[in-house]
């Protein structure tokens, strides 16, 4: 069974890495996006769209190409989430609009127009996504080969998002540490100003960090939505957004170590699942989970090292004049 716990929580911890892998990129660069719930929901919501208008223009799933039937999702949750990060720098940074307030706008926003968007659709998006593209989003490899033995169930139990995952949180963190791209976002996240004054573009490099990192967020709800639900639209997204923000806080804005801090905070929301109990019993293990992140953000925030500190212009505005 512990196997089974482990393999269940590493699954589970993409939704927690897309999420905040996708804040990270976000943050590094200044902009404190509450909005990542309602992105990740918007996401969800974009891969749902996508799997309904192919699935539609072929006629069903029985007519459908499994790699369309993967590619279009994402695109659509890309591009969904992508748009919902550029309406974020709109306000954030062309209007200079307070950011908690326009990302928490951007979360009623979003967590408000998944149900509604979602209940237009009929059910042929899970039984197209349950036959085809499905399996590549839960089990990538052949069922025979995974049950080989504990290797083969750990490693290669999960899905093609899995492994992108976790190949993005390692990118990022090379491109934050050892590119000019990164040191330049991570000097606007610093010091605005002085980033500006050596030539470098606040406003684009706010931009297109916002979207970019949105859009990794958003691909945290469409796992969710295919993965864990099953294609399920009752299942909402946003309580996993919190967590993923606060897990910025946790791996210290990297990446790397976010990978690790996902799987903690599945394991801790996993466990109690498997555990057999019942009553209110059931219902006070069910809290250990939020109880702990909070726990755990309070000792990181009070032992955390000065590497580990939020990029100094976070939340703040940027605005040429006036420096």
């Amino acid at each position: 069974m512990f196997l089974t716990i482990i393999i269940d929580s590493i699954r589970f911890s993409t939704v927690f890495l897309f999420g905040s892998a996708g804040e990270t990129i976000t943050e590094k660069s200044g902009h404190l996006n509450m909005g990542t719930p309602g992105i990740m929901c918007i996401g969800a919501m974009g891969s749902a769209v996508g799997a309904y208008v192919y699935l539609s223009a072929i006629g069903g799933a029985g007519n459908a190409n499994w790699l369309l039937s993967l590619l279009m999702p994402v695109l659509f949750c890309l591009l969904f989430a992508g748009a919902a990060g550029a309406l974020f720098s709109f306000f954030a940074v062309t209007l200079r609009c307070n950011q908690n307030v326009t990302g928490l706008a951007l979360t009623t926003l979003g967590v408000g127009l998944y149900p509604f968007v979602t209940s237009m659709m009929d059910g042929q998006i899970t039984i197209g996504f349950s036959t085809i593209a499905h399996r590549y989003i839960t089990t990538l490899f052949p069922t025979s080969f995974i049950e080989t033995n504990w290797f083969t169930q750990l490693f290669f139990s999960y899905g093609i998002l899995v492994y992108l995952g976790i190949a993005l949180a390692i990118t990022i963190a090379v491109v934050m540490k050892r590119t000019r791209v990164g040191l330049s976002l991570r000097a606007v996240g610093e010091n605005p100003a002085a980033a500006d004054a050596v030539g470098i573009s606040v406003d684009r490099y706010r931009y297109l960090a916002t979207i970019i990192g949105s859009a990794i967020s958003g691909l945290g709800g469409m796992f969710y939505l295919f993965d864990r639900t099953t294609g399920a639209f009752e299942y909402v997204v946003d309580a996993y957004g919190w967590l993923a923000v606060s897990l910025v806080i946790f791996t210290m804005w990297n990446t790397n170590i976010g990978i690790g801090g996902s799987f903690l905070f599945a394991f801790l929301y996993i466990f109690p699942k498997y555990l057999n109990v019942s009553g209110p019993d059931k219902k006070l293990i069910e809290l250990l989970p939020y109880l702990a992140t909070i726990v755990i953000l309070i000792l990181t925030s009070i032992f955390s090292k000065r590497m580990g500190k939020a990029p100094s212009g976070l939340g703040q505005s940027y605005f040429r004049e006036d420096r």
